[in-house]
């Protein structure tokens, strides 16, 4: 940009880290521009962002000094929408050429700066005299634009957005016109007054001015590093690398026991059932020694077998996604700052990764011996739990004016790409992978099932289940807390190289445990092993929905919307990890097992 050339500030939603409702920036009574213009897409729809113009104009390195932006006079609705919104925490986001605005502070413990993204709505003290609290505006903001100057091209380029709020009763003599310069403004944009008095305060008919200063500063910084410092933080990354170093641990331990425990065990139960099978001479096995293998159950269908195949062909799709997204993020081909490009990808994977949740689903439906490919497939292509859970999250939303849920119109716009793109996607896939020839070389299922022999304790459903899921929980927990603190804190995640790692050792840990769960229960004779491979792993999700709840108990005094839309989208999250871990167990024990059997010499 050169000097002169526009600098278009945008306004984003009103946000919170006390409760999960978001609001329009012009929900409140803030200054209009003459013409509000929207600037939403829709990946801004699926994060719930909306963007729109603002009254603030800026100009390529001109600073301005305490330019009026409005006057407005509080009614009683005004003043107690202002004072919810003080009591709740709310912020204000804004944007300028993709840079999300920052509130500067100082942190005391480490001697340096922090960032707030946004700035609070205003504040409230306590009053000595009347011992209650007294609510002021933040209605006077000084913005400092730092850039970074090209040499070559005497060009500048925006690098930080930063703002620090403040508080101004203003002042003015005479009547009220859009000329007239404040009496308490001088060169600098400095403020007469001190204490509670000079505090713009918010009250019933109360006349309030917003005014704003706007300074450049030159910076060394470049626009591909400007982010580390406002996001990255290498204080952590102690505890990040303590966290990688446990998942190796275990993973090296499941390692142990599948390679010095498992293999030699196997080697050898498969060498006598050869030799029984043979009638080798002296072969020692008798019937009874190998009747863990099953042979004639293992692949016996499961019940409800059509809603297995739909949960892993959809948990292939979440993996497919979350796969790309990690590549491209430890690759550097996803930057913070671009949010809106983040989702517009996320959105794209996840609709054309719809073909291979329909080519697996098809797939291991005809492995059932089922004929109905059109019925799974309509299963595999109707997201039924998370519209569901959508619509009963929009409702009170919509009643109560909040951005925390999806409009309806957009919504509606979600389901017209759902219909027009995703189900075509999945009706491709399930039809090449019904066309597919079906696996031949597992032995078939016996007429009448065999009886299954009453279990050890530890290999109890309920008990593997549980225990099953706490190693991938154990996995991704502390990388959970810094996500959920970034959100919470309504900043970005930034350490995409751990998180990748943490991905891979989440993966290798959901088979290897479900592995060795899958071989034992095989030898105590439990052919039923297709639901439990999948709820092995997959119950990891209870544990993040159980983890990510005690978190709600942070929100005092919020509103039941925001409890309604915190464990709705809550459950959402969950139910993914839940299909993504699940899959990968399932999938592991399928092909172990596959691989189990078709070492058997069986005529």
């Amino acid at each position: 940009l050169l000097q002169g050339d526009p600098l278009p500030v945008k306004v984003r939603n009103l946000t919170s880290d006390k409760t999960e409702d978001s609001y329009f920036y012009y929900y409140l009574p803030y200054c209009l521009p003459r013409n509000v213009l929207d600037h939403v897409n829709q990946s801004a729809i699926v994060r719930k962002d909306l963007i729109k113009s603002s009254p603030y104009e800026f100009k390529m390195l001109e600073p301005q000094m305490c330019n009026v932006v409005c006057r407005t006079t509080l009614s009683s609705k005004d003043a107690k929408e202002f004072k919810e919104k003080i009591d709740f925490g709310y912020r204000v986001n804004m944007i300028l050429d993709d840079h999300p605005l920052f509130n500067p502070y100082n942190r005391s413990r480490r001697c340096s700066l922090g960032y707030h993204r946004g700035f609070p709505v205003g504040m409230k003290i306590l009053s000595a005299e009347k011992m209650e609290h007294k609510y002021f505006i933040n209605n006077h903001l000084t913005f400092t634009i730092k850039y970074y100057k090209d040499e070559k091209t005497d060009a500048a380029r925006v690098v930080r957005f930063e703002v620090k709020p403040l508080s101004v009763k203003h002042k003015y003599e005479g009547e009220w016109s859009d000329k007239l310069n404040l009496t308490n403004c001088d060169s600098l944009a400095k403020y007469s007054g001190t204490g509670n008095d000079s505090l713009q305060d918010v009250e019933d008919e109360k006349e309030i001015i917003f005014t704003y200063d706007v300074e450049f500063q030159e910076s060394e910084i470049t626009w591909d590093s400007g982010w580390d410092s406002l996001f990255c933080s290498v204080d952590s990354h102690n505890i990040h690398w303590a966290s990688i170093f446990h998942s190796a641990l275990l993973s090296f331990i499941f390692t142990t026991i599948l390679l010095w425990c498992m293999e030699p065990k196997i080697n050898s139960d498969i060498s006598k059932f050869d030799a029984w099978e043979t009638q080798e001479e002296g072969a020692a096995a008798t019937e009874e020694e190998n009747e863990w293998i099953v042979r004639g159950d293992a692949f016996r269908p499961p019940a409800n077998s059509d809603l297995l195949c739909v949960f892993a062909g959809t948990g292939v799709q979440c993996f497919g996604m979350v796969l790309v997204t990690m590549v491209s993020a430890a690759l550097g081909f996803i930057s913070p700052s671009n949010r809106t490009g983040l989702m517009t990808k996320l959105l794209f994977l996840w609709v054309f990764m719809g073909i291979f949740a329909g080519y697996v689903s098809a797939s291991l439906y005809k492995r059932f011996k089922a004929t109905r490919w059109k019925k799974i497939t309509l299963m595999t292509s109707f997201p039924g739990i998370v519209f569901i859970i959508l619509f009963i999250l929009s409702a009170p939303s919509w009643e109560e004016e909040s951005w925390g849920a999806v409009p309806f119109g957009n919504m509606f716009a979600l389901v017209l790409l759902w219909l027009g793109i995703f189900v075509s996607l999945v009706s491709v896939g399930s039809y090449v992978g019904f066309e597919k020839p079906a696996i031949k070389d597992l032995p078939s299922a016996n007429r009448i099932p065999r009886e299954i022999p009453k279990q050890s304790w530890f290999m109890n459903p309920v008990f593997t289940i549980l225990i099953g899921g706490m190693f991938p929980f154990g996995v991704v927990s502390v990388e959970l807390f810094f996500i959920i603190t970034s959100k919470w804190l309504d900043q970005f995640y930034c350490i995409l190289g751990f998180l990748f790692l943490v991905f891979i050792f989440l993966v290798i840990i959901c088979a290897q445990m479900t592995i060795i769960f899958c071989y034992n229960q095989l030898r105590g004779e439990d052919y039923l092993w297709w639901w439990r491979s999948f709820l092995n792993s997959g119950s990891s999700g209870l544990y993040l929905f159980l983890y990510v709840a005690f978190y709600f108990t942070k929100m005092n005094g919020a509103k039941p919307v925001s409890g309604v839309l915190y464990f709705g989208y809550l459950l959402i999250a969950s139910f993914t990890f839940f299909l993504l871990t699940g899959t990968v167990g399932f999938f592991a024990c399928f092909l172990f097992t596959r691989h189990l059997y078709s070492s058997l010499k069986i005529d």
